[in-house]
């Protein structure tokens, strides 16, 4: 099968000129493509002896939804994504002031192994293309009748350890013939891989890269993210302190407050002598309940904000959204499996 959807405009108008058939049908099957057409029949300007062509080379894809939860508190919606093998993914839309959210997976499951995280219940299944990425955005918008101004990836998987089907949806969301969304309104999180952090640097995008830290010495992270005995906390932040002074742009640390485990005044010293000087902002998360995880929501939060600001941390604690509908990663999915 051709996988139209993860090609660029130029690539589609070469494979359309393979196909015996004018460059400019790669632009129309590109535009197609970031409108929401989730068949060929929709695509009323192409000939149907090309649709035909199409068909043939295996056709085209699009997600189902297997299931929509809508928050009664905020309007946050929680999508589950059927994909065309059967697989299960989700994603996130959320409403703010400066516009609507969407917060999309990169893997279907993860490998990472989280103790906090129900994404990586069952590990790592495969990754998602190009497309799957771009079509999370593109029918979370068509479906929710919700213009997306802003992109997290953040959902099910580690983003750079899937980094170059990662690095294409990146090209295609961004380009002026599809949606164009803007870099600066891309925020891109991961667990600490190092060489994908390095590769990101070169590369010079002008997207806000988030770093899952979660404690701040390597006993505790090591005990709470398998990734920190591979790249422990001392070499993540020099790697970070890297990126920001090749790249210009602040890091997010996302920190996620767990009852008595990385929540006491220790952690709070700590991660600011750390981060000390670095211009970093501190997101700290009120952990959310997984079944499958006897890890608690710190009851500290407030307290240990405060200590990070009277030590001269820039720290904020995220609002909490969609805490009705399985809104923590992972949830959702893992109860279809269950099913």
């Amino acid at each position: 099968m051709t996988d139209l959807k993860s090609m660029t405009p130029q690539e589609l108008s070469a494979w359309c000129k393979d196909q015996g058939q004018p460059a400019f049908r790669g632009k129309q099957l590109f535009q197609w493509f970031h409108r929401g057409a989730a068949s060929l029949e929709e695509m009323t300007d192409l000939p149907k002896a090309f649709r035909a062509q199409i068909a043939a080379s295996g056709g085209i894809s699009a997600p189902v939804v297997e299931r929509k939860q809508v928050s009664k508190q905020d309007g946050t919606i929680k999508y589950l994504w059927r994909l065309s093998d059967g697989n299960c993914i989700e994603t996130v839309l959320m409403g703010y002031h400066h516009g609507n959210s969407v917060c999309i997976s990169s893997q279907v499951g993860c490998a990472m192994g989280c103790s906090f995280c129900a994404s990586t219940v069952g590990g790592r299944v495969r990754n998602l293309t190009a497309g799957e990425l771009l079509d999370q955005v593109v029918f979370t918008q068509k479906d929710s009748g919700q213009p997306i101004s802003n992109i997290v990836l953040m959902g099910i998987g580690e983003p750079l350890d899937n980094y170059d089907n990662v690095r294409r949806f990146l090209t295609l969301v961004n380009h002026p013939e599809g949606i164009n969304i803007g870099m600066r309104h891309i925020s891109l999180s991961t667990c600490g891989l190092i060489p994908g952090i390095q590769r990101l640097a070169q590369e010079g995008l002008q997207l806000t890269l988030s770093v899952s830290l979660h404690a701040p010495d390597d006993e505790t992270r090591s005990a709470l993210m398998p990734v920190n005995r591979v790249y422990p906390v001392a070499a993540l932040l020099e790697a970070c302190q890297a990126y920001f002074a090749q790249t210009g742009r602040r890091i997010s640390y996302e920190y996620a407050l767990i009852d008595g485990v990385n929540d006491t005044p220790r952690h709070a010293k700590l991660l600011g002598e750390r981060l000390a000087g670095s211009g970093a902002h501190v997101n700290l998360i009120p952990l959310n309940d997984v079944a499958e995880s006897p890890l608690k929501p710190s009851r500290r939060v407030a307290a240990f904000q405060k200590q990070l600001l009277e030590g001269g941390l820039n720290a904020t604690v995220r609002r909490r959204l969609g805490s009705d509908i399985d809104a923590s990663c992972g949830q959702l999915r893992r109860k279809a499996m269950q099913i």
